[in-house]
């Protein structure tokens, strides 16, 4: 079964039971949804991610039950890109059950809970992929201080045949999922892993070899709220994670968040010894063989082939990554992208053929994926070529460095294709954390390319000492920026306020500068917003005060906060705008604020996904306190509230 098939098979399974299909969101979540649940996130990391709004409650319009392929990112493993399982960018086949089954919404068919997830999930892989029952294993949680065990699951799998020897009773490190970031939706789930080497040996956890046993499905219960007990204290000192307690409490409704790993089966289904011998990987290795690694063909040599699964896994997500509107850059979303092409790059450097152009890779992904996603070929290639061109000058300026030092140890030039680096005796040292560090930060090298690098020569680097030297340069990176950790934003009542203060300017910028303005970017912390806006001009003061005088006015007007869900068409016609690049689907909510209900009076109407205040009074005064460049073009505001 190839990977058009186990789409289709997939999404209709679960249309015929109820189930609405539902389109996949951006790999970039738009900066005003990602504020609508607990925290902001770099990319979309799960197929729930886009849904937390009505996980928490909010009512979908497509009804309790939904489906959907949802394209993910992920780089807390990329350390492992390159073994039989790990990506970056995968595919997550998933279904939802939002609600209390006793509260159907009147749209479709009410919720359903563990009985029906599991029941499906086990129907799906035996009558519908034709899987072996006797090679399906499964975990439950085992239950601890905050939860306890999952003896329900447990008991629903062995109604349903599964012998208790495989059913595996794992803590939460192991069972358990989310929040996506530090607080909100989260609870215990039940895995499903296939064993791809039933004649093996050796005692059976498929929680220890991810090799034999493949996880393939993921069925979550999300019953639980992970909260913060000190949160004034965290946002105080980030750095003092240790002091941080969770508590967790019940959600007001229950929810069934499942996830297939599209790769992962797609290995199961086509008896692969990994995803990069998989439909949706094949073409880019054989791109990679004819176009980038020339002098060697995949399937031969262990370190070689890594090199081909690192590069076909890192071009594959930086070409979503880049048709979903990001390009290249030095911070957070963009140095990731960066990165994945600058690793790419350090492939091609050591085994490949320097002048290969990697931007090719655009059509034949494209290839893999006729029919499911739409590519701006010319656009996406272009982006990754220059970006390939920079970074060929910062990864080979690298090299010369890192000879250098190899050669000075009396160790041996890299010449590719021999086993190790060139001839000659290894180099038995430890490479100093310095020298690890500085060819990260001079020059991009990942500290995991430096120590397989060391590898190659017989040495090691001080991987515990170059972390040390990252944290703190982290810490203090993050100290200059004044920004809590990785960027993320709790949502609060205040943060609901600034981000209805946000509306309000986008609006009164609009007035007195011209409708040529657009939101580019926001944050907000507890004490004030950042704006940033297209215009090309420094604002005058006069400028400032009238753009104050304005939000300042429809506060003391008491305007309420609105909110319609509607056709993307409807709300265009309306006149309601949003981040100017942004992909919206068919269906968008919209805050409006006006003195009635009526959004044609409405002074502002934007697509977003909340929360605001209740009325504009909430903010009590708007105090501009900083206008500056955010870049060419582009134009940044901070400001606060007193309310």
């Amino acid at each position: 079964m190839n990977s058009v098939e186990l789409r289709q098979k997939y999404l209709k399974f679960f249309e015929s039971r109820g189930h609405k299909i539902i389109s996949s969101a951006s790999l970039v979540p738009d900066e005003l949804v990602e504020l609508s649940g607990t925290q902001r996130v770099l990319f979309t990391t799960a197929g729930m991610h886009p849904l937390v709004p009505y996980l928490l409650g909010a009512p979908h319009l497509e009804g309790q039950r939904l489906t959907n392929i949802q394209r993910c990112l992920r780089t807390d493993d990329i350390d492992q890109v390159g073994d039989a399982v790990h990506n970056t960018f995968f595919e997550m086949l998933g279904n939802w059950s939002l609600g209390d089954p006793a509260s159907p919404d009147g749209v479709g068919l009410g919720g359903y809970w563990k009985k029906e997830t599991i029941t499906w999930s086990y129907e799906f892989l035996v009558n519908e992929l034709k899987l072996d029952p006797k090679r399906i294993y499964v975990s439950v949680f085992a239950g601890d201080k905050d939860a306890p065990f999952d003896e329900e699951s447990f008991n629903i799998w062995v109604k349903l045949g599964m012998p208790k020897d495989r059913i595996f009773k794992y803590p939460k490190k192991d069972n358990w999922w989310g929040p996506v970031g530090e607080t909100g939706p989260c609870g215990p789930d039940t895995e499903m892993f296939y064993d791809m080497d039933p004649k093996a040996a050796g005692p059976i956890d498929p929680s220890s070899d991810s090799n034999r046993f493949v996880e393939i499905w993921n069925d979550v219960f999300m019953q639980y709220d992970r909260k913060i007990k000190n949160e004034k204290l965290k946002m105080k000192n980030d750095s003092n994670a240790s002091s941080v307690n969770y508590y967790y409490v019940p959600l007001k409704q229950k929810n069934v968040d499942t996830g297939m790993g599209m790769e992962r089966m797609l290995m199961v289904l086509q008896n692969a010894p990994s995803v990069y011998e998989t439909d949706v990987f094949l073409p880019l290795i054989k791109f990679l063989e004819k176009e980038v690694f020339v002098k060697f063909k995949y399937g031969r040599e262990e370190r070689v082939d890594k090199a081909f699964r690192i590069t076909a896994d890192h071009l594959r997500a930086a070409v979503f990554l880049i048709n979903d509107g990001l390009k290249p850059g030095n911070k957070e979303r963009q140095y990731v992208l960066r990165r994945l092409i600058r690793r790419a790059v350090l492939q091609k450097e050591l085994w490949g053929e320097k002048k290969s152009k990697l931007g090719k890779v655009v059509s034949v992904v494209e290839g893999v994926y006729k029919g499911s996603y739409n590519f701006s070929v010319t656009n996406i290639s272009n982006i990754i070529d220059e970006e390939t061109r920079k970074a060929e000058v910062a990864v080979g300026a690298a090299m010369k460095i890192w000879r250098k030092i190899v050669e000075t140890s009396g160790g041996p030039v890299f010449i590719p294709g021999r086993s190790l680096w060139g001839v000659g005796e290894s180099v038995k040292r430890t490479f100093d954390a310095k020298i690890v560090f500085d060819l990260y930060q001079n020059y991009g090298l990942p500290i995991e390319i430096t120590a397989e690098l060391a590898r190659e020569v017989g040495g090691k680097i001080d991987r515990g000492g170059a972390l040390e030297l990252f944290k703190k340069h982290q810490e203090s990176s993050r100290k200059a920026s004044q920004k809590t950790k990785g960027g993320l934003v709790v949502q609060t009542e205040q943060a609901a306020k600034l981000h209805t203060a946000t509306h309000l300017l986008h609006q009164a910028l609009r007035d007195i500068l011209g409708h040529h303005v657009h939101q580019t970017g926001s944050h907000i912390t507890e004490e004030r917003l950042r704006f940033d806006f297209s215009h090309n001009e420094k604002l005058s003061d006069d400028q400032i005060k009238k753009v104050e005088e304005s939000v300042n006015q429809k506060i003391k007007e008491n305007l309420t906060v609105y909110k319609k869900t509607m056709p993307r068409e409807e709300a265009d016609r309306l006149g309601a705008i949003g981040l100017f690049d942004e992909k919206y689907g068919d269906l968008v909510n919209i805050y409006y604020i006006a003195g009635t209900e009526d959004m044609k009076s409405a002074f502002s109407k934007e697509f977003c996904g909340g929360p605001h205040a209740t009325s504009t009074s909430e903010l009590k005064s708007f105090n501009i306190i900083k206008e500056e460049s955010a870049g060419s073009g582009i134009r940044r505001i901070y400001a606060t509230i007193s309310g």
